[in-house]
Parts: C-alpha cells; sequence; structure tokens
C-alpha cells in the first residue's frame, strides 16, 4: 500500500503555536535555539504536517547556521519545491513540502564541495524526526536499508 501525504485542518491543528508560523506563515525560529540543530541520532526527517519523507541523518552536517543543514533531500526533489524568495531584501530559494505546501526553510549554494555543494537550511519547527528502530513501526520501513 501506498502512503498519501496530504494537508488536512486536523494536521494544523495539532501543529504548535511555532510549527504553524512556521510552516503556515513562512517564518523561522531562532539558530541554536530549536530542536534538531545539533541532533545527530540516526534517522528521518518528515513534513511535521503531512508526514512526507523530506531528508536523512546520513545526509545532515553541521553547518555552524544554527539550523539543521542537510546536503540533499531524502528522495531528490520528489518530496520539496523550490521557489524564488525575494523578501527582506534578497534573492533566496525558499524549500517547501512538495505534498502540504509547508515551509521549511532556504536552499544555499554553500554546503559541503564533497557532497552536492548544497546546505538546505531547515526550520527544526517544520521537522518531525523518525529513529531509525521506529521506521518500521512509523510506515517509513522502506528507508531502513539507508542505515544498513
Amino acid at each position: 500500500m501506498t502512503k498519501t501525504y496530504e494537508k488536512s485542518a486536523e494536521a494544523i491543528a495539532q501543529l504548535t503555536d511555532e510549527q504553524r508560523r512556521v510552516t503556515q506563515a513562512c517564518g523561522t525560529e531562532p539558530p541554536f535555539r530549536n530542536e534538531f540543530w545539533n541532533h545527530k541520532e540516526p534517522g528521518i526527517y518528515v513534513d511535521v504536517v503531512s508526514g512526507e519523507p523530506l531528508f536523512s541523518s546520513k545526509d545532515k552536517f553541521d553547518s555552524g547556521s544554527g539550523w539543521p543543514s542537510f546536503t540533499k533531500p531524502i528522495d531528490g526533489m520528489d518530496g520539496v519545491t523550490e521557489i524564488r524568495d525575494t523578501t527582506h531584501g534578497m534573492v533566496r530559494t525558499e524549500v517547501r513540502s512538495k505534498h502540504a505546501d509547508s515551509h521549511l526553510g532556504h536552499v544555499f549554494p554553500d554546503g559541503p564541495r564533497d557532497s552536492t555543494g548544497l546546505r538546505y537550511c531547515i526550520n527544526s519547527a517544520s521537522l518531525r524526526f523518525i529513529p531509525v528502530d521506529q521506521l518500521e513501526a512509523e510506515g517509513y520501513g522502506q528507508y531502513k536499508a539507508l542505515f544498513d
């Protein structure tokens, strides 16, 4: 059975005020004061709204920015959308989840050169973490092979 990922009124109602501000109103949480900036446990990060898989801890790195940073999305561009963002007097590339349209953060071309060269700078408030030992139980068993 294929899992479906979607935004629902129920899912939005379950969000904390900070999760709602970040994912639904394009907010940004403070650097170094968010749940996953220094998180090192193996597993995957999914959209807090829809549950769609977004990033793997295997692609996470310490960018020094104070936000969780990844070199690439877990399924390539299948789970994310990139949009030109000209707010705040600068040109950036916003990253949103494909199915729930949650604001996740931004992608920058200053990531590790020995990988993709990209830094997906993501708000912790837009993510839910699934540890490796819970992937099967949570319906994400296909990602277990990433950690074998």
